[in-house]
Parts: structure tokens; sequence; C-alpha cells
């Protein structure tokens, strides 16, 4: 039994000071928007994305004349994604039901699935202005019933990008902001003079927003730690390199710290990766990210046995896990820890990222081990209540409630279950019901 790596990327311990640059960072931009509100707003727009319009905020002519600019292609592909986005959506939310059970006689118990009455949707722009983010947040909030959708992007080529405003007003966003990065988030989470603060923030993003939310969490709710996109190949010798390589260099494009790995039982499919890896990276047109990204985060690990590259997998939690093997279903049994899974050479992770109808927004940085990825319930907050209807069931609980408050020390939690004793027991109190605390006290 053995696993080799056949090639590796940046050690942890540089990986782990890259991550404090960015912390110290993003704690002081927060702390300065937070003190000046639009002010540092509008200097780190005009900083980072040298845009400083009278407003942020998108009026309803202004998303019109930038709706106006979409192509009626580009627009029909729009709506095609986001249709089978909202399907798959509706089918989550419908399988969250409301409940109420009588558990014993006299006593109601249940919940509800109450959305998140305000939330942030940040879709980022950089090089590529990813209007599919529009549909995974607003459209998937839309469906939960959040009653304020709240959509930033940042302006790119220093306007508004058409088609990404017109993916957020489609998919059901009540406000249209065009700002980027940290002051996007900021803004949303704190408020500001002129942005009223959202409950909860949602969507991806580079580093500096991945950590912003990181440490805005608890002040505000947020859908996962989102950071830099991870993929991952497991395959054996059923497919070839090509397919390998594209899958790893279609998301190493993504940023120049995109982590992509192969795990694999074929050495002769290791090897054969590696060399078409090159090959591509002479002719991609995205090879100046796609290259650094691969020589900086990119791994190549060779494993003897199925049983071998499932344990790795598990342990490395990627974001993005492509299984190309003769026991895919076999996969989809046994990994625990992942973001989402592409089952079969026949599907990629392009499809998830734009349109096949699963949510792109998934956890990163091994998150996969203690959460799943955004979806229409990540909106929704289960909240129970409890209901008794007869003076017969509320001394019976109250009974037992005041012999276990008792246990613990707390006199006057169990004073308020002997009171109900008391008041609704009558003649027929259970044995062992508490004394009133004042009688047993004396």
């Amino acid at each position: 039994m053995s696993i080799t790596h056949l090639k590796s990327g940046k050690p942890e311990g540089e990986r782990a000071e890259d991550d404090a640059k960015v912390r110290g960072i993003v704690e002081a931009t927060l702390k300065d928007i937070e003190t000046r509100g639009d002010a540092a707003v509008r200097e780190l727009s005009a900083k980072f994305d040298r845009y400083e319009p009278e407003t942020f905020r998108l009026t309803p002519s202004e998303i019109e004349a930038a709706m106006q600019k979409v192509s009626s292609r580009e627009m029909a592909d729009i709506r095609f994604a986001q249709d089978q986005i909202r399907g798959f959506a509706e089918a989550q939310r419908a399988s969250m039901t409301d409940i109420e059970v009588e558990t014993l006689p006299g006593v109601i118990l249940g919940h509800r699935n109450i959305p998140v009455q305000s939330v942030g949707c940040y879709v980022p722009g950089g090089k590529f202005p990813m209007v599919a983010s529009a549909h995974m947040s607003v459209l998937t909030a839309s469906v939960a019933g959040v009653p304020r959708i709240v959509a930033s992007a940042p302006p790119v080529n220093g306007a508004p990008h058409p088609a990404i405003v017109a993916a957020m007003h489609m998919g059901g966003a009540h406000e249209i902001y065009v700002l980027g990065g940290m002051q996007a988030v900021g803004a949303m989470a704190l408020g500001t003079e002129t942005i009223e603060p959202v409950h909860m923030l949602v969507g991806p993003g580079n580093a500096f927003v991945a950590e912003a939310k990181r440490q805005l969490y608890g002040r505000v709710g947020i859908d996962l730690f989102a950071g830099p996109t991870e993929t991952m190949v497991i395959a054996d010798d059923t497919v070839d390199a090509e397919l390998c390589a594209t899958d790893l260099l279609g998301q190493a494009e993504h940023g120049y710290n995109s982590p992509a790995c192969l795990i694999t039982n074929s050495r002769k499919l290791a090897e054969e990766t590696l060399a078409e890896i090159d090959r591509l990276l002479e002719i991609l047109p995205t090879r100046e990210t796609a290259a650094v990204s691969w020589r900086d985060y990119g791994d190549v690990i060779l494993c003897d046995t199925h049983e071998e590259m499932c344990r790795v997998a598990n342990d490395m939690a990627y974001e993005h896990v492509q299984v190309m093997t003769d026991r895919d279903d076999w996969y989809l049994d046994n990994m625990q820890s992942y973001g989402a899974l592409f089952l079969g050479p026949r599907t990629n992770v392009a499809n998830g990222d734009k349109v096949i109808g699963t949510n792109h927004t998934l956890p990163t940085k091994k998150a996969g081990r203690y959460t799943g990825g955004l979806w229409v319930g990540k909106f929704l907050k289960t909240h129970s209540y409890q209901r008794i209807t007869t003076d017969a069931a509320a001394a019976q609980i109250g009974a037992y409630g005041s012999r276990l408050c008792m246990l613990e020390g707390f006199v006057g939690h169990a004073e308020q279950c002997n009171i109900r004793v008391r008041r609704y027991g009558g003649a027929n109190v259970p044995y062992g019901a508490a004394a009133p605390v004042v009688e047993a006290a004396e």
C-alpha cells in the first residue's frame, strides 16, 4: 500500500503566510467601512475599480438600459440556466416541510421553516464576470421566499456588467449595487448611510471576499466559507489524459491560487496527464492564470487502490470532485467530504458552474467536512414551537420538568414547572411533582 505524490504545489506553510496577509488587510478595511461608511466605500471603489458614480445603487431605468445591451441569444441562455436552477431549488424547497406532531396526549410540538429576512448576494467580477453566481444566490434566495434580496457585483470596464445585471434582476433582486470585493461585502453586512445592512451574506469571491465573510460571521450569517476554486479529478484507466487535463485546467483558470488535483491508481494516466497539461498550457488562452495556479497549487497523487483514492479524497475534502472510474456509484456511496460530485465522463464541473441546476457556491478549504454548499435550505431558518392543550399534560410534563430542573440546581426553572403543576394538576397531581419551592425551602 503506497501513496505517491508525482507533483505537489506550494507547502502548507507558504499558503498559511498568504492567508495571514489577507487577514490583516481585510480586518483594517472592514474597520474603516464600519467607521466611515459611504466615504470609505467610495474610496475603496475608486482605488480598486476606478469607479465613482453618484450612487452605487442602480435605478430601474439603469437596470433596463443594462439589460438592453444583452443579446437575445444571451438572454435566452440566461433564462434556460435560471429555469434549471429554479426547478431544482423548488424541488429542494418542497422537500422541507413544516411539521406538527402530538408527542403525548395534549402535547403539541412543531417547526416552521422561515426565510431569512434580508440577504446580501455577492457576484464576483474581476477577470471573469460570474453571471452564473447571480442565478445561484439571488434566484435561490427568491425561491426560498427571502423578502429583501440585495445583490452586488463590481463594475466591468467602468460600468455595470449588462448580463450580470440582467441575471440579478431576472433572478428576483430587490436592490442592485455596482460594488466589488471587500467594500461590497462590508457595506452590505455593516450598513452605511445609504445601504441598510442585511442579515446574511452569500456568494463566492476571491480570498479577500472569503476572509471578509469569515470575519463578519456572527454579526451576520453566511452561507459558507467559499474561497478560491478547488477541483479534483478521481480517475482510473477507463478515461484518458486529455479528459483529465482539460477538467483540471478548466478550473485552474479561475485564479492564481486555485488548487487542482488528480488522484489516480494508474501511473500511465498520471504521467500522460502531466504531459497533456503541459501541451494544453501552450495553447490555452487563459494559460497566464492557469499555469501559475497549476505550478503553485497543482497535485498529482498516485494510489494503489480505489479505497486509498477515496480516503485521500475525503481527507482533502475539495470543492469540486470529478469522478471518472469503473465504479462511480461506489464513490457516491463512500465519499463523505466534498463540495459537489460530478459522476462519469459525460458530466463536468463547468455544467455545475453554469447551467445544470445544482448550486455552484460550494465549501472550500476542507469546509466540506462539516457543511454542504449553498442551497434553498440555507436561506431558511427552522424554528420550533410547543403548545400544551390539556391540564393533564401540563401537570405531567411539569412534574418531570421540575425534578429535572432540581437535578441541575435550577430552582427558578423548577418553579416555572411547579406553578403549572399546582394550577393544572388539581387532585390528579402526578406522583413526585415538587412541592412549592417556598414550602420546600422551609
